[in-house]
């Protein structure tokens, strides 16, 4: 049979540049405004100490002793990523998320929040109105609820401080890294690039890792950049893997795999118990007492195994047909495929997740 055809990709869809990546920040901050639907104070403490130290920083101190009942008030984390590239005053869209047992962030507006990254520094300033997709009510015991009411954004709410340093094309070199190692794949674009640019501009360092020659000004390196992202190249042929989840059941596999003949036997064993509750009830006048009696009824059986003759294939479809043909349940399949694959007659990894 002829083996499928390989389709060439842009070369930014197969690798990326090594340094130009997102980093991401987090800050801890106040959600106010909201209608009575805030932390509960007596059991979120933390939310009435950033309350008094916000206080306290804005020149208001309270008396010793003081009890403060907060139900508007809301702790939050906020999270966002910072684009590679970003500069002082940038928007970024961010995520605000409650941390205690607010039942809702609906209408409220979160505080000036400082965003900080890994190493701690500030990068961002984050403020202004969550925005909810969802809405709830509750009365008498009875609430109803439509999507989540705790999590919310702010488009444009989060405004850049601080850029992140770059060294792309430092020594007129950058590297390209490959979504997936593979030798192969990483000879082809380096064939491609020399093709295009010229002998000597790539050389691959692992099966991984393809270091380019750029050019020296920064306008003819984005140019260059450009040209490279958009260079087509025709991956190799990806590995045939069987991706199982043994959680849901879910078997995924690529078009890689193949099958060889062979047999199969599969048979199912089914256990069930039902419990029937009845009531038993004396005569009149005998003196004795109602009894709940129950009586419990176990059931086996066992469906009769069949040897099937599995038919070796080497497109997926055809691998798809003959384990069709089995007439196994997923979670069955799971244990199938495990089984074939010792045996040796499937030609695939398989991946257990």
């Amino acid at each position: 049979m002829l083996a499928p055809l390989a389709h060439a990709e842009r070369l930014k869809d197969l690798a990326s540049v090594a340094g130009v990546r997102q980093n991401q920040l987090m800050g801890y901050g106040l959600v106010v405004g909201l209608d009575g639907s805030g932390d509960q104070t007596t059991q979120t403490p933390f939310t009435v100490q950033s309350v008094v130290s916000m206080l306290t920083q804005m020149g208001v101190n309270l008396p010793q002793g003081t009890s403060l009942q907060l139900k508007n008030v809301a702790a939050v984390v906020v999270t966002t990523a910072l684009p590679a590239f970003a500069q002082p005053g940038q928007l970024l869209d961010i995520t605000v998320s409650s941390m205690g047992n607010a039942k809702s962030l609906r209408g409220g507006t979160l505080l000036m929040t400082p965003l900080k990254g890994v190493d701690g520094q500030v990068y961002g300033m984050a403020q202004g109105n969550v925005l909810v997709g969802g809405v709830g009510a509750q009365a008498a015991g009875s609430s109803i609820q439509i999507n989540h009411l705790s999590v919310g954004r702010i488009s444009a709410g989060a405004t850049v401080e601080r850029a992140v340093a770059s060294a792309l094309g430092e020594n007129n070199l950058i590297r390209l890294e490959l979504n997936h190692t593979d030798f192969s794949t990483a000879s082809r674009v380096v064939a491609a690039i020399n093709e295009r640019f010229g002998s000597d501009t790539a050389a691959a360092l692992d099966g991984r890792v393809i270091q380019v020659r750029t050019p020296g000004s920064s306008d003819q390196r984005v140019a260059f950049l450009g040209a490279l992202e958009s260079l087509n190249v025709t991956p190799a042929q990806m590995a045939a893997k069987v991706i199982m989840n043994a959680r849901t059941g879910s078997v995924v596999m690529n078009q890689a795999v193949t099958l060889d003949t062979c047999a199969v036997s599969h048979g199912n064993l089914s256990v069930s118990v039902s419990t029937d509750t009845q009531v038993s009830q004396p005569g009149a006048l005998s003196g004795g007492q109602t009894a709940v009696v129950q009586n419990a009824q176990i059931e086996i059986k066992k469906d009769p195994g069949k040897v099937l003759l599995v038919k070796g294939g080497a497109a997926l479809a055809d691998v798809v047909k003959a384990l069709n043909a089995i007439g196994a349940s997923p979670q069955d399949l799971l244990a199938i495929l495990q089984a074939m694959k010792a045996a040796g007659a499937l030609r695939a990894e398989l991946e257990i997740i």
